[in-house]
């Protein structure tokens, strides 16, 4: 049972209770432990702190040695955002290739698998799923991770992907609201602005909310862009119009809303991360998301100090920071009821179905699949960093599997395809590309290559909007690793 520090007053632990903190390492640190006997009620998971599901569970089951109801939360969208495999690849495709299939009952079976797996290592709350609209396809941040760019198609996957999900126990927290489809700047940088009028966000932006909402979903997460149909003044994540307004009155949603992370450059550039956290409560978020890129004890204790501060200077009203910790205890109260009675069977292959049937290819009527070992040129663009650079991505590692031989070669820049060219010699190419049309260089690389060779074979492993070119091209639709597993099926013939 959950017991709190004494002296510990009730206005700390709700400031302390509203905060979703990150930290370094694998296991839990003291600081960490001490402020979840304070009130802490949430710990955000990342990359850097899972080595294996075993290591995972292990971490998960010392936080709860603490705090029995704990939110452990992450951000495992499958596909090109993966925490918990984050060294090797997913074992899911992501929206855009669920997307892509169009199936919703395959989605809501990939998300109660991926949910399965999160509950099996302790894991209660996900960071997912993406319901932007992906109407801009030069947008830097969204892409794959996007179901597609029919609202419709959107709402559809997102309510069964929230339903499989939580079929497994784990909380669904559908983002980033009110949609971040149809930007050209990441909100990790900057702030994006959509400048479109309250009848296209209504059609569009706002119908994968409906149906998430529809659905049941736990959580909600903020973005951080300003939409001046909306509130001319802040971001959403800031905006009493955006999160009181539409989300809770016009929606009717009565969930958790949870902010995205704090120390995004459109907030924390702009606002300070205090300033930013103590207007976001009072906005009517009620859970505060921090520690991508501050992961410490004294961030904590800003946050907790300021929005302390803030109540007893009267510019946060006591009873909002009350509703947001009581909602987040609601929420963790939820979760631990679900995990004494969710059992799902195991479905391993699930998500290698689904990326099988993604695939998209042109040209395979004339193709014969390679028996010789190719040469692998993977056009590598600058991750964003929603995506990091930490998973490995192309097709190299799976082709070499089925190929013995195959060599790989990371190229960038306008010398790409000369460079690719000398490296290949007379082995076939096959040349890996990520979002070919939002990278000029990568497009340029390209044509040089399949001027001198005309056989060579073109993988789209990110949004397919460049014509399909080459001796046999496929889209995948993302790439995670059982997208690589299924096109390099498909180049030797499997």
């Amino acid at each position: 049972m959950t017991t709190f520090a004494s002296g510990t007053d009730t206005l700390t632990r709700d400031a302390l209770t509203v905060l979703q903190p990150g930290f370094t390492g694998t296991t839990a640190p003291d600081w960490l432990l001490r402020r979840l006997g304070e009130g802490l009620a949430s710990v955000g998971l990342f990359g850097r702190n899972i080595a294996s599901p075993e290591q995972l569970t292990a971490l998960t089951a010392q936080l709860r040695a603490e705090r029995d109801d704990v939110l452990v939360a992450i951000d495992e969208e499958g596909g090109d955002v993966t925490r918990l495999e984050v060294r090797t690849g997913s074992s899911f495709p992501g929206n855009h290739a669920l997307g892509a299939v169009d199936d919703v009952e395959l989605t809501r079976e990939v998300a109660a698998e991926l949910g399965r797996r999160l509950a099996a290592c302790g894991v209660n709350l996900n960071w997912a799923p993406s319901a932007d609209v992906n109407s801009n396809p030069s947008n830097p941040v969204i892409g794959v991770r996007s179901f597609g760019a029919s609202s419709k198609l959107v709402a559809r996957h997102t309510a069964a992907y929230v339903t499989g999900l939580q079929s497994a126990g784990v909380a669904a927290c559908t983002k980033h609201f009110p949609g971040h489809g149809d930007t050209a700047v990441d909100s990790h940088h900057a702030l994006p602005r959509i400048d479109v009028d309250t009848d296209v966000l209504g059609s569009r932006e706002l119908s994968p909310f409906r149906a998430a909402i529809a659905a049941g979903t736990r959580a909600v997460m903020t973005a951080h862009i300003l939409v001046p149909a909306l509130d001319p003044d802040r971001p959403a994540t800031l905006s009493g119009q955006v999160l009181t307004d539409l989300l809770r009155g016009e929606l009717g949603y009565t969930g958790l809303i949870v902010t995205d992370g704090m120390e995004m450059q459109a907030i924390a550039g702009t606002y300070g991360i205090e300033r930013g956290s103590v207007l976001a409560i009072a906005a009517g978020a009620d859970a505060i998301c921090v520690g991508g890129g501050l992961a410490d004890d004294e961030t904590v204790r800003r946050l907790r100090d300021a929005l302390v501060a803030a109540v007893r200077s009267g510019e946060l009203p006591e009873e909002r920071l009350a509703q947001a910790a009581e909602r987040v205890r609601t929420l963790a109260h939820w979760t631990a009821a679900r995990a004494a009675d969710t059992q799902l069977p195991a479905d391993e292959e699930v998500g290698l179905r689904a990326a099988r049937k993604a695939l998209r290819i042109t040209g395979a009527d004339g193709f014969t699949p390679l028996t010789v070992a190719p040469y692998v040129a993977a056009f590598t663009p600058v991750a964003n960093v929603a995506v990091g650079d930490e998973t490995p991505w192309g097709v190299a590692a799976e082709l070499a599997r089925l190929i013995p031989g195959t060599e790989t070669g990371s190229f960038v820049g306008e010398d790409a395809g000369l460079a690719t060219l000398a490296a290949a010699g007379p082995r076939r190419v096959v040349a890996v590309v990520r979002d070919e049309h939002r990278h000029p260089w990568m497009g340029a690389a390209l044509d040089t290559v399949l001027r001198t060779r005309p056989d060579t074979i073109v993988i789209e492993m990110g949004l397919p909007q460049a014509p399909a070119r080459g001796a046999l091209h496929i889209a995948t639709h993302g790439a995670a690793r059982v997208c690589a597993r299924a096109a390099a099926e498909i180049i030797a013939g499997e």
